[in-house]
């Protein structure tokens, strides 16, 4: 009888080469995302900016791995359920292999570099044209499994070291280690971001509000001496900005002119969890950023927080895992900012209770600062807490459990 990591193996094994088959024979172009932080946002603004050009697949939910990478090839699967699900996607797949089928112009696809060796294991599978750098950061997510922060970005650097001479790179300019990427890729590079070395540059951001609704965000564009203006609805922080500028360079390499990519970026949403601002009970505000945390989103979450008006400012940070021994320093870093910034602080998690102990030397009254080992146990307290006119922050590592915060305090 085969056990169950045996046949984990060979559905990898199969899956991974009947996408290899598959992209050998309908060859489509392949856009491929990576970062520590910021790839599905990017993701979907890359999808959003060349939808209405070409005919494009992009990857679905955190499909980003050896298993969800060869998926997003072979079909556009939303959701791996059901006892007889595999065996559809092999039939599938094997049906498109031997028919002709339509097919995608072009794949927009996540690559995760969770540990050493796994960019090469996708790009083994499938080598992209386009690859993306979003960000890596002082303290990336995942570091732990890597010698330090600089060996995360060599191994995210093997996307631009596959693209062809003819491809491009598409890089963040304020991220220092994903800037010096230009110099590991043969293709032509072009980079994006807020500061002086970008080529398509983000100027003129601002944040939007009706009243003391906030809205969303606006910004300008700028690339080659030309600018256009760009609203985001419902849309957050820089972050935001970032994903939209890298979805621009994707339009502008595909010959998209700027007033168009401008008029797809209308269509442009944040994704669950992603720098999602949703009306809240008790007449609150609540900026979803629960799917995911590391160092630097945390901050830049903080951030955005600390640019907004609102009666109060509250905070609901938890655990953020995966980042080895920067976790003590790389919590209360993120404490003595919130410290500064929030009128409440709630934290969820044993490492959170460092972001709970730095607040409070960072000038926050202990009695506006409450620590919880789950969300079960903070839930009732968190109700209790927040007030009409609230914005509330909500954030941290997924395996938290966040996302039922927002759940629970979202308008229904």
């Amino acid at each position: 009888m085969i056990n169950k990591e045996k046949a984990k193996n060979y559905l990898l094994q199969l899956i991974r080469w009947l996408a290899i088959k598959t992209i050998e024979k309908y060859q489509p172009g392949v856009v491929a995302i990576t970062g520590s932080v910021g790839k599905t946002s990017t993701k979907e603004a890359v999808y959003t900016v060349l939808k209405s050009f070409r005919s494009v697949r992009a990857t679905k939910k955190n499909f980003n791995n050896e298993l969800g990478v060869p998926l997003t090839i072979l079909g556009d699967w939303e959701v791996i359920e059901g006892k007889f699900f595999w065996l559809k996607v092999v039939a599938f797949a094997l049906y498109q292999l031997v028919f002709r089928v339509k097919y995608p112009e072009l794949l927009i696809l996540e690559y995760a570099a969770d540990r050493p060796g796994d960019i090469k294991y996708l790009l083994d599978i499938a080598r992209p044209q386009i690859g993306i750098v979003t960000a890596v950061g002082e303290i990336p997510v995942h570091v732990e499994y890597y010698s330090g922060p600089e060996a995360v970005a060599r191994e995210k650097a093997k996307i631009v070291e596959a693209l062809p001479a003819n491809g491009f790179a598409i890089l963040n300019a304020d991220d220092w280690m994903v800037l010096d990427m230009k110099e590991r890729t043969r293709a032509h590079a072009v980079a994006y971001g807020f500061g002086p070395d970008a080529e398509v540059a983000i100027t003129n951001f601002e944040y939007r509000m009706t009243g003391n609704r906030p809205t969303g965000i606006s910004f300008k564009l700028n690339y080659s001496g030309s600018f256009v203006p760009v609203k985001l609805e419902g849309c957050f922080g820089k972050a935001q900005a970032y994903a939209a500028a890298a979805g621009a360079c994707a339009g502008l390499m595909f010959g998209i002119n700027l007033v168009k990519i401008s008029e797809a970026l209308l269509e442009y949403h944040a994704s669950d969890g992603r720098g999602k601002l949703l009306l809240g009970i008790k007449q609150t505000y609540v900026f979803d950023d629960a799917y995911n945390a590391s160092p630097l989103s945390m901050h830049a979450a903080i951030d955005t927080i600390k640019s907004l008006k609102a009666k109060r400012k509250i905070g609901i940070l938890g655990d953020m895992l995966e980042i080895g021994k920067y976790t003590n320093e790389a919590h209360e870093t993120i404490g003595a900012l919130a410290g500064k910034t929030f009128n409440v602080l709630c934290t969820v998690g044993a490492r959170a209770k460092f972001i709970a102990d730095a607040a409070g030397k960072a000038g926050l009254a202990k009695k506006h600062i409450f620590s919880f080992d789950t969300v079960e146990e903070a839930l009732p307290q968190i109700k209790e807490l927040i007030r009409k006119g609230d914005i509330i922050l909500v954030k941290a590592s997924h395996s938290i459990g966040l996302e039922k915060v927002v759940e629970e305090i979202q308008q229904a």
